[in-house]
């Protein structure tokens, strides 16, 4: 195995970090957070139903014997998305116990 290593570019990495050379933030640098929470939620929610649509198209293929997909390859699509979708569930009931606790504070 050759491994080989390059020099340190330190204005290419603070320009990763949004960062100038000197340490001045970018301009054009975005929030630290990225995305906010809604976008993120928004697609992890896509996400979950594609693998779910995918899950479904697989196994239409199997019953309807289809050699090119394999049992297999099914049920694994089926357990991702049912996870995906588990998991999205029990996000969604920890917002509305965040909520509901968050509407029963007194002021």
């Amino acid at each position: 195995m050759d491994l080989k290593l390059k020099p340190f570019d330190f204005a290419q990495a603070a320009a990763r970090a949004g960062l100038t050379p000197t340490g001045q933030p970018l301009a054009t640098a975005k929030p630290v957070g990225g995305t906010s929470f809604a976008d993120a939620m928004s697609q992890a929610m896509k996400g979950v139903s594609a693998a779910q649509n995918e899950a479904g198209r697989l196994q239409r293929e199997v019953q309807l014997d289809n050699p090119t997909v394999s049992l297999e390859e099914t049920m694994v699509a089926m357990q991702k998305a049912q996870i995906g979708f588990q998991a999205t569930l029990q996000v969604r009931n920890r917002l509305v116990s965040a909520y509901s606790e968050i509407m029963n504070m007194q002021v």
